[in-house]
């Protein structure tokens, strides 16, 4: 039976591949593409850098892009990665990993692992008091849970979490979004999503997989978390951010964008409510960045 769920799942996962990649062409200009050595052997993990335009070691923002754990989107952070070198100085890491069903977990998040040391050693190129690390969607749960699981606290400088998905342990019917009548992931979608990424046999609380059951002082000391009054995921997200701003010491932004759904930043257009909302939470990264919020 497993079996026939796993290639069930596979041929459904190839539909919803094909269709996202319709749906949403991606299409980015790095400035160098960097192919970093993974834990495994005769494999590389094909990264976008975008260069800072400051001299010697700059400060280094590590960016995961929204998969469901399963749809190839690396480059639709394009505008996000080009804007923060810019409002910045931050070299951009834009960081590829292993998809399900194919690489259940724990291969994405090795892939985040083994990029982050491969920063953390490279201090000739990058200033190591300065490393941050950003997520959209699945990334963010992929850069929430190394920043809390894999990773001293005061390693990284800055977490940026956009719209993530933190806790992995329901069913995603019983998610509600805090304003009802946005379109959203299909059910059948985010529960193949999440059979995919994660093996039957795994504890669905384990804080590597669920954000959420973290201890709260494990993350770094300054925090972005955005949301979206649409998305099912944004009750979760702001739980997380609640329990951590409990802590003396620790910074956190917790803002939630109004008319939106999840991956709402995607293709908007100037002029609509969406777009206003990706200004600001960008903008809210930068500020973050710089360390003037």
């Amino acid at each position: 039976m497993d079996v026939l769920m796993y290639y069930y799942d596979k041929c459904f996962a190839f539909i919803i591949r094909r269709f996202m990649c319709l749906a949403i062409p991606v299409s980015a200009s790095p400035d160098e593409i960097r192919h970093i050595k993974s834990r495994d052997a005769g494999r590389t993990i094909k990264v976008h850098l975008y260069q800072s335009s400051g001299s010697g070691p700059s400060p280094v923002l590590l960016n995961f892009h929204g998969s469901g754990f399963l749809l190839p989107l690396h480059g639709s952070d394009d505008e996000f990665c080009r804007r923060i070198r810019q409002e910045t100085k931050h070299t951009v890491l834009d960081v590829p990993y292993r998809l399900a069903p194919e690489h259940p977990f724990p291969a994405a998040l090795n892939d985040v692992e083994d990029v982050i040391k491969y920063v953390l050693t490279s201090q000739n190129e990058f200033d190591l008091t300065r490393v941050s690390i950003s997520g959209f969607s699945a990334g963010s749960n992929l850069a929430l849970a190394a920043a809390s699981n894999l990773f001293p606290r005061d390693t990284f400088h800055s977490l940026l979490a956009i719209y993530p998905v933190t806790d992995m342990s329901p069913d995603p019917a019983s998610k509600m979004a805090p304003v009802s009548g946005y379109l959203g992931i299909p059910l059948p979608v985010m529960r193949l999503f999440r059979r995919c990424y994660i093996p039957s046999s795994m504890d669905k609380r384990d804080p590597r997989i669920s954000p959420l059951y973290a201890e709260a002082d494990r993350f770094p000391q300054r925090i972005l978390m955005i949301t979206a009054d649409g998305d099912t995921f944004a009750l979760e997200a702001e739980e997380l951010a609640q329990k951590i701003e409990k802590l003396q010491g620790w910074h956190v932004i917790s803002e939630r964008m109004q008319g939106c759904s999840h991956g709402w930043d995607k293709n908007t257009r100037v002029g609509t409510p969406q777009y206003e909302a990706k200004e600001r939470a960008y903008k809210l990264a930068f500020d973050i960045l710089n360390g003037s919020s």
